[in-house]
């Protein structure tokens, strides 16, 4: 929940509250944690890599994946939830790890906010995770445009791998909204600069390389993925890779500490590893592999998310990380809101104070939807319902007699005012459910399945839609990357984020609806085939009043604003 409403929250709130606690020694944190000093590299008293190869192996914890219901501005509190639950498990004596991704600059910027949680239930220190922490998006950026440069510098010295400008795939990134940026005319100027073609830029989430970061085993795969990357085609179709390029070796140069999972602390002192951050409305939304699998050797429990709604953060979870890593969650918790739940009944942003249960009723068939979409990966599901003050009895009742319908718990959560007492009930169901191994995880398709059958399979079963379609250049070019061997490949399909549809306006459960995919790119080192459907940017535009605008150094030096 970010501070927006006037009536709830007021700007500075989560950064003062951040700024009371006085933080352990990051070095308490990692032998609390069980982590040997020779595997922790300090960035200061309060952040830390992890030399992961230095880490002892020990069995693994039971992994919980929390989601959400669609977002809305109302707020829904996913992150927030998460560090709640996370402390809640070592406040209740379980030995719990949170596993979160790291913000970016764009909507810290823009007008989402920051993603440390909010309240009693934040990781810190707060404005160096949202800001620019340990570099690891700079070394997406740096990465991904030496490649760039690197197509273009040998396309300018003769071209010998025959590179069809025309075909040329690989465009910039900045970790910045920027809708100037989207599509540009580069190298013009005359011949010492190359040669004019269109192109343009994504924010650095959208990268491959930062999916790539994510699904790494380690440093070895990471090069090697680093090299698999699709930048262009010749005339005759041809693919033209970074390794064709002998762009891989500096490109995993740039990414050695990037890829060592970071290490911070929770506002109650308890270990968080945050690492990497593709958005799921645009990539897979999830944290790295390699971070998720550490927390797993700390943590009898780990706490990890994934973006967005569970239509896209926990379908991605499930289909891309899960089925390239081999993990399996063993419960998931779907967060919820009294107030977003009325904004899918179809009450304005403005009117949420007022008690509406028939609006909150009809909200929930929203939150009923991701529970049937979450049993459909064989997955048990709890609801967290993340209390605001306005909330009402009468609300909360419904919210529970929906999931209750469903045979699905839903538990009231007072994390952002209380921190890890406020969701110790909630850290209770979950460890029960995860020791009654209910767990029957399947991803939704096989990779068998054709690429289009997958792209469907997913509109139909997730979203709810009549079916999926796409134009013949769209299908041909799928059936192109079949015959080259990517016909295996699982898919990350590009759209809103705000309903189940491609129209952000279509709130609730909508059914009737068309998934229209315009694009398809490949992401042959990631290990994944992307669909943009619907009008969905990959390069975010400013709000008509941005964050910025209110972000400033007070005269102590301090940051002032950042939410």
């Amino acid at each position: 929940m970010k501070a927006r409403d006037a009536i709830l929250r007021f700007m500075p709130i989560d950064l003062e509250i951040a700024r009371s606690v006085t933080l352990r020694p990051i070095a308490d944190v990692a032998a609390a944690a069980g982590i040997p000093p020779d595997a922790v590299e300090f960035y200061g008293r309060h952040k830390a890599k992890l030399a992961v190869e230095a880490l002892p192996e020990a069995p693994a914890g039971k992994l919980v994946l929390v989601t959400a219901i669609n977002p809305t501005p109302a707020g829904e509190g996913k992150t927030t939830t998460s560090i709640g639950l996370a402390d809640a498990l070592n406040l209740t004596g379980r030995k719990a790890v949170l596993a979160l991704r790291e913000p970016s600059l764009g909507p810290c910027f823009g007008v989402k906010g920051g993603a440390t949680g909010g309240g009693r239930s934040q990781v810190v220190p707060m404005e160096d995770i949202n800001l620019h922490f340990t570099g690891d998006f700079h070394a997406v950026t740096a990465a991904h445009n030496l490649l760039a440069a690197m197509i273009d510098n040998h396309i300018h010295w003769g071209n010998a791998l025959a590179i069809d400008v025309r075909r040329v795939v690989w465009r910039r990134v900045l970790d910045v909204n920027d809708r100037a940026l989207r599509n540009i005319v580069q190298s013009t100027g005359g011949v010492a600069n190359g040669y004019p073609r269109e192109s343009g830029f994504d924010i650095t989430v959208a990268s491959e390389v930062m999916a790539i970061l994510c699904l790494a085993s380690d440093l070895h795969d990471l090069e090697a993925r680093l090299g698999r990357i699709v930048i262009g085609y010749t005339r005759e179709r041809q693919p033209i890779t970074a390794r064709d390029l002998k762009a891989d070796g500096a490109m995993a140069v740039l990414m050695k500490e990037a890829i060592k999972p970071n290490l911070v602390q929770t506002l109650e002192g308890n270990p968080a590893l945050i690492h990497g951050g593709p958005f799921a409305n645009i990539a897979h939304g999830c944290n790295s592999v390699i971070a998720t699998r550490t927390a797993l050797s700390l943590g009898d429990y780990v706490v990890t998310e994934a973006g967005f709604g569970a239509d896209l953060g926990a379908e991605k979870f499930c289909d891309i990380k899960c089925r390239s890593s081999g993990l399996k969650p063993d419960v998931v918790v779907i967060v919820a809101t009294v107030r977003a739940l009325k904004m899918n009944g179809g009450v304005a942003k403005d009117n949420l104070g007022p008690e509406d249960v028939a609006a909150v009723r009809r909200g929930s068939a929203n939150l009923v939807r991701h529970i049937e979409n979450i049993r459909q990966f064989g997955l048990p599901a709890i609801v967290a319902i993340n209390h605001f003050v306005t909330d009402t009895a009468a609300e909360i009742a419904v919210v529970q007699e929906a999931a209750a319908a469903h045979a699905t718990p839903a538990i009231l959560c007072h994390h952002w005012a209380k921190g890890g007492a406020g969701a110790s009930e909630l850290a209770d169901a979950v460890a029960l459910l995860c020791e009654r191994g209910q767990s029957q995880f399947a991803p939704l398709y096989d990779d068998a399945l054709p690429l289009f059958d997958k792209i469907n399979t997913v509109a139909t079963r997730i979203y709810r839609a009549v079916e999926a379609i796409a134009e013949p250049h769209v299908l041909a070019q799928l059936k192109r990357w079949e015959d080259a061997g990517h016909g295996h490949l699982p898919v990350c399909i590009a759209k809103t984020q705000y309903s189940f549809s491609t129209d952000p306006k279509r709130l609730g459960a909508p059914t009737g609806h068309v998934l229209s995919v315009r694009e398809v790119r490949l992401a042959a080192g990631a290990g994944f085939v992307v669909a943009i459907c619907g009008e969905i940017a990959t390069m975010p535009g400013l709000p008509r009043i941005a964050a910025a605008e209110h972000i400033r150094l007070g005269a102590d030096g301090e940051v002032e604003g950042l939410s």
